[in-house]
């Protein structure tokens, strides 16, 4: 397997990720908007295959009682279907959460569906209490998905209250 950097997932590279899986990501959060991501690391196989990726984006989000400060918003992490449970997620997330710690915020955060959270807390992540909010096109939404972060720094901690992602969800 090559690590390797993303310009962006065309139509190709999307077709290769999904294989024809109607919906990778499942159907919690199907339907929502989400930001683009500004760094993506894929994984290529032996063939040059792009068979895992995975996308970050600097983003603020706000904190009730807390004020707003950013965040490396962690999204679009996906292994296609047929390479699943070998591993191949820690070697596309580790080298973007390394990534991360190079961008500047002191702390990363994603959304997940509730099966997930176990894979993600074996990565660092850890929930943040809901409810936590985004926008879509329509108006604001309370997300519908487990959102979680991790600290990028050593000694930083997730405040409490209401949170609030001004813009997409990541």
């Amino acid at each position: 397997m090559e690590l390797v950097e993303l310009e962006q997932l065309g139509d190709a590279e999307w077709a290769e990720l999904s294989d024809g899986e109607e919906t990778p990501f499942g159907r919690v959060g199907h339907g929502l908007e989400w930001e683009p991501k500004t760094h993506r690391l894929g994984l290529r196989d032996g063939d040059g295959r792009l068979v895992a990726a995975a996308g970050a984006v600097v983003v603020p989000v706000e904190v009730a009682g807390t004020g707003s400060f950013d965040v490396v918003g962690v999204g679009g992490v996906i292994v296609t279907h047929t390479m699943r449970g070998r591993g191949l997620v820690w070697r596309v997330v580790e080298p973007l959460l390394a990534l991360a710690a190079e961008l500047g915020p002191e702390r990363a955060m994603l959304f997940c569906r509730d099966q997930l959270t176990g894979l993600y807390a074996r990565l660092g992540f850890q929930p943040i209490a809901p409810p936590v909010s985004a926008a879509q096109p329509g108006g604001r939404v309370e997300m519908p998905m487990t959102a979680m972060w991790r600290p990028l720094r050593d000694g930083v901690a997730w405040p409490s209250g209401r949170v609030d992602v001004p813009g997409l969800p990541f």
